[in-house]
């Protein structure tokens, strides 16, 4: 059986439905579409209908609406006792804070240098950190950064549409910087009421952190819902640290 053919897009064509992305018996399972453009417009559309791009060099834009989708519920996060640990030291210690939209084109930039699981080179392809450099200045791409000392030692980008937010990329340069850029963004998110980060692909270190799957017809509902929403204010406040660190560590590890 022949798959669905893959639609191609031009610029400004609409994305097509969720639904339409190929499925387990197709060649590539979540692939939507290809074409199109990177324009705020259109990348707002597409994270509106939880879609993202991702694609490598030598390829069209490609678009994807995986099902399952890979989901961090921030109630679910696993905030391990050694790491529980780890994020009180930082909490009280001159000279560490969290930032966010600092400088996000160096967190984007540093991310372009980390490839993903079973990819030899990057997927932030110089065009992309371009498109989320201009949706960063549209109000929509975020950096959540871990400082030490001065020094910009980890964190992540991320995407907001109201109160939907969607996980992109990490980078560390210090032990546990990225994670605690992570644990930083669900310390956020529980204080703004947000109930979910988009994690796009199942890996075993999101799952370690609590990340599951979900269908995408649950994904989509949630993100359509969160997305009408009003956006909260994309600022890091020390007291969000006690959404984590008053509860009791999910593990004796």
């Amino acid at each position: 059986m022949r798959p669905r053919p893959l639609p191609w897009l031009t610029p400004g064509q609409a994305l097509p439905a969720p639904a339409q992305a190929w499925g387990a018996n197709d060649p590539v399972p979540g692939l939507l579409a290809a074409g199109g453009a990177l324009d705020v417009s259109t990348l707002l559309q597409a994270y509106g209908q939880g879609i993202f791009p991702w694609f490598s060099d030598n390829q069209p834009i490609l678009w994807w609406s995986p099902d399952p989708r890979m989901v961090l519920q921030t109630a679910q996060f696993r905030l391990h006792r050694s790491f529980g640990r780890t994020l009180r030291r930082f909490a009280i210690t001159p000279g560490c804070e969290i930032r966010i939209d600092n400088d996000f084109e160096a967190v984007i930039q540093a991310c372009a240098g980390v490839a993903r699981p079973g990819q030899s080179g990057t997927w932030i392809l110089p065009e992309m950190v371009q498109a989320y450099l201009a949706l960063h200045r549209a109000g929509h791409a975020h950096s959540v950064e871990t400082w030490i000392g001065g020094e910009l030692a980890g964190g992540l980008y991320c995407v907001g549409v109201g109160r939907a937010v969607f996980g992109e990329s990490m980078f560390t340069r210090r032990p546990d910087a990225s994670k605690t850029a992570l644990a930083a963004l669900v310390a956020f998110c529980r204080a703004h009421g947000i109930a979910q980060i988009d994690c796009q692909q199942n890996t075993t270190h999101l799952a370690s952190l609590g990340a599951a799957e979900m269908p995408r017809a649950d994904f989509l509902a949630q993100v359509a819902q969160s997305a009408r929403m009003p956006g909260p204010t994309w600022e890091f406040k020390p007291v969000y640290w006690n959404e984590l660190l008053t509860e009791r560590p999910a593990s004796t590890t």
